[in-house]
């Protein structure tokens, strides 16, 4: 890019003023009349005020030894004073009328006494003039100040101003290639940014910049990071501002913010403004919970301001937010934001790609196979992955280690879902059988089970997250559907722990706490939104709020069938758990041997449970019940 170039998509910087002169002089003035006060009062604390019947009186008795006359004032010494220590020696000091200083004089001189006459301006009313004048000039920089400002932000002290951070060309530090797994949100971003290089080829065809693109996502999938890419593939003024900014205590400041923001962009076009959680602005304008004038205000300017602008002069407004569903609907008619590009959560390729650009800067040891990684942290954003393997990196320093190894990162994995190992909680014998047979009541309905994902480990180790063990299953492949046995596999998964606890020490325990609520938020799911009950059919009584946020499911539905829904999930966890209880009393041998070898070791993998469960089917030749045999072909 050329100079002229450079110099056209510099921002705006019109508006120079020397504010650090102002700062300098106020301060300068500030100190002088600061020190002049403290010099003023230390030379005042020298001497002591007295009237002038206290000098006539001293005179009188002949007490004086030294006398000087100013204009308007006499400083003596009294012969007792006279008679101390010099350093201890303090004068008086009087108001003198100015007709008796002649007499005065002549009359002290007669008496012996040590007289100076000192011939001095009266300067007290200039001083006085120049501190008014002074002040009365500060005050006149302090409101022509605050005037400026109001003419120029539309707000006092600078609360109208516009808040964005300008980016110029790579100056973020993000490009594409640092955004992985949004293939199909770089593809959208690229085309805009495309078309404020390349116009032409656009306009010669009669096609239209898109006016603006909301990204939309789960918290941590890359919007931001986005849009920062953005700022650093084109070379245009990037202007970054969130929407919360734009909020301000005093009514009409966010309105004056935006057409600050606009009128800034319009100067240096083409150019792309992106504003993050917009939807702390851009909130639908209903009554429904009451009404926000200010926040109406700011949002009425923010919609003028997209339709005021010309498309062909190249202004792209970007914006992101996890709650598309609560903007204001004129915000996403066609003409505002024209596009909606879903920022997703990356699948297993995706994950992958996003590992290899975390740990582009990360010294790997051999052994570290990304892909496994990858296949186990399902569901996770490129938050969560970024984070992964900072903590496996400082694993690795931990451990006195050069480089991360496989073991680091899966151990980091288990420290983001889990925590890091209690060192300190010590359970007592029945304890740890107690939980040894929950976490293997787990296991061995998912490992018999030809619909559950896998188990990778077994822990009876107590952990920071509450939990006294874990039972980790990894998904062999990605999958995007589950079938209505897949989800009966998994509740009778959950439920599999309180059922072995049932079966072996007749108890029920604290311990199955966690896994009966999410149980339980199956069950409802499956009920409520999937269409999965005989009893509802295909009904879906409920709706789910905040899809991006991982919201629940809010039933929207008569008292008739809240109570249905309920009597039906009761149902389906009541039956999941006696099947559980009916595979886990089936095989109670392989309960009891997985289950004390789980004790002595305190934890094992996935490859050492179903070398057990082989082991004990290679030793069985009996057949298999006809109830197990019928549960594992439902």
């Amino acid at each position: 890019m050329d100079n002229n170039q450079q110099k056209k998509n510099q921002p705006p910087n019109d508006e120079k003023r020397p504010k650090g002169i102002w700062f300098a002089l106020i301060a300068t003035v500030a100190v002088i009349l600061i020190v002049s006060s403290l010099f003023s009062a230390i030379k005042g604390s020298q001497f002591k005020n007295t009237t002038y019947s206290d000098f006539l009186a001293a005179m009188k008795a002949d007490n004086l030894a030294e006398v000087e006359f100013q204009y308007d004032r006499v400083l003596y010494l009294t012969k007792e004073a006279a008679a101390l220590p010099p350093s201890q020696q303090k004068a008086c000091t009087t108001g003198l009328p100015a007709g008796d200083v002649m007499r005065l004089a002549e009359e002290l001189d007669t008496m012996g006494v040590t007289v100076n006459q000192v011939v001095t301006e009266d300067n007290s009313m200039i001083i006085m003039i120049l501190y008014y004048v002074i002040m009365f000039a500060l005050l006149f920089v302090f409101m022509r100040s605050i005037a400026k400002r109001f003419s120029g932000d539309g707000a006092m002290g600078g609360i109208g101003g516009n808040k964005a951070k300008v980016y110029m060309e790579k100056q973020t530090g993000v490009t594409f290639r640092d955004v992985a797994g949004q293939d199909e949100a770089k593809e959208s971003l690229q085309e805009i940014i495309d078309f404020l290089h390349n116009p032409k080829k656009y306009t010669e065809i009669g096609a239209k910049l898109p006016k603006g693109a909301l990204l939309v996502g789960s918290p941590g999938t890359g919007k931001t990071l986005l849009a920062k890419a953005v700022a650093g593939e084109a070379d245009v003024p990037f202007f970054s501002i969130s929407g919360s900014d734009f909020v301000e205590m005093f009514v009409g400041v966010g309105a004056s913010r935006v057409r600050s923001l606009f009128q800034q962009a319009a100067k240096v076009a083409p150019c792309i403004v992106f504003i993050d959680e917009i939807d702390a602005v851009g909130r639908s304008r209903d009554t429904k919970f009451g009404s926000n004038t200010e926040q109406e205000q700011t949002l009425n300017q923010l919609l003028g301001e997209i339709d005021g602008f010309d498309s062909s002069k190249g202004i792209v407004c970007l914006a992101a937010t996890n709650r598309p569903e609560i903007l204001d609907k004129a915000l996403l008619r066609p003409g505002r934001f024209d596009r909606r590009i879903i920022v997703d959560r990356p699948n297993l390729q995706g994950r992958l790609d996003t590992l290899k650009v975390h740990t582009r800067k990360i010294r790997l040891s051999e052994d570290v196979d990304l892909k496994k990684i990858a296949q186990a942290t399902a569901g996770a954003v490129g938050a969560d992955l970024a984070n992964l393997v900072n903590e496996a990196a400082l694993r690795a320093v931990r451990k006195g280690r050069k480089a991360v190894t496989q073991e680091d990162l899966l151990v980091s994995f288990e420290t983001v879902i889990a925590g890091t190992e209690k060192k300190n909680t010590v359970l007592t014998d029945t304890e740890k059988r107690l939980v040894a047979y929950h976490e293997v009541g787990h296991a061995l309905i998912a490992a018999l089970e030809k619909d559950a994902q896998p188990v990778s480990k077994i822990t009876i180790v107590p952990h920071t997250s509450g939990a006294l063990g874990y039972t980790m299953q990894m998904p062999e492949e990605e999958k995007y559907l589950q079938t209505a046995q897949e989800l009966m596999t998994e509740l009778r998964t959950l439920v599999g722990g309180r059922a072995a606890e049932q079966i072996v020490f007749g108890v029920q325990t604290t311990g199955a706490a966690n896994d009966i609520q999410r149980a339980t938020s199956l069950a409802r799911n499956m009920v409520t939104l999937y269409g999965m009950s005989d009893a509802l059919g295909l009904m879906a009584p409920a709706s789910v709020g905040h899809e991006y946020l991982e919201g629940q499911a809010y039933l929207e539905c008569s008292q008739e069938t809240s109570a249905l829904v309920d009597k039906e999930v009761g149902r389906l966890l009541g039956k999941c758990y006696e099947e559980a209880k009916a595979v886990l009393t089936a095989n109670r041998a392989l309960l009891d041997e997985i289950s004390q070898y789980l004790l002595l070791k305190e934890t094992i993998t996935g490859d050492e449970l179903m070398a057990y469960i082989h082991a004990d089917k290679a030793s069985n030749t009996d057949a298999p019940s006809a109830e197990t045999e019928d549960f594992a072909e439902e």
